[in-house]
């Protein structure tokens, strides 16, 4: 998987040269190329193929790929930290008090990081009877989070489950 073209791998008769600084040193025959990176230990690398004539740079060919991964790396990191992730936190009508406060607890946690929250609140048997009690519930999360989130969407209720989303407030 090499995407360049490294030293006798370069087929043009002629190439535009790039020294190791940087500096150019002007269209040169391919051999006197050569010449001049072997003589430097270094390799001629074709950066720019479809140029007429191509360029190439004298460098180190394995500290280039490993630089180019580097900044690869770090441009994905950065792709990651501005992606949103949607967390899913599942509750019962029935859920005791403790286990709403560490429920309530993660939901804040992940509003904070930035994440958007869904929350799915599930009826069993008779629960579907009363809705209030669903109903009750999704005023205590959005009474306990209003400080950080705000509800993206209403409540619906989608068979079994009460469901809405929350999503962090912007602090500016």
């Amino acid at each position: 998987m090499q995407d360049h073209r490294i030293n006798r791998q370069i087929r043009a008769k002629e190439v535009r040269l790039i020294d190791e600084n940087g500096k150019q040193i002007g269209i040169v025959p391919l051999e006197e190329a050569l010449k001049l990176a072997e003589e430097k230990g270094l390799d001629l690398v074709e950066i720019a193929p479809q140029a007429k004539p191509p360029v190439c740079k004298i460098l180190d060919y394995g500290k280039f790929v490993y630089e180019q991964k580097k900044k690869e790396k770090v441009a994905k990191k950065k792709q990651r930290e501005h992606a949103i992730e949607v967390k899913d936190i599942q509750l019962s009508t029935r859920i005791d008090e403790h286990d709403l406060k560490v429920k309530l607890k993660h939901m804040r946690e992940f509003l904070e990081e930035g994440d958007k929250v869904r929350i799915r609140i599930r009826f069993r048997g008779r629960e579907h009877i009363h809705p209030e009690l669903g109903d009750r519930l999704v005023q205590r999360i959005l009474e306990e989070l209003s400080d950080i989130g705000k509800i993206e969407s209403e409540p619906k209720k989608e068979g079994a489950f009460l469901m809405f989303s929350l999503l962090p407030i912007s602090k500016k």
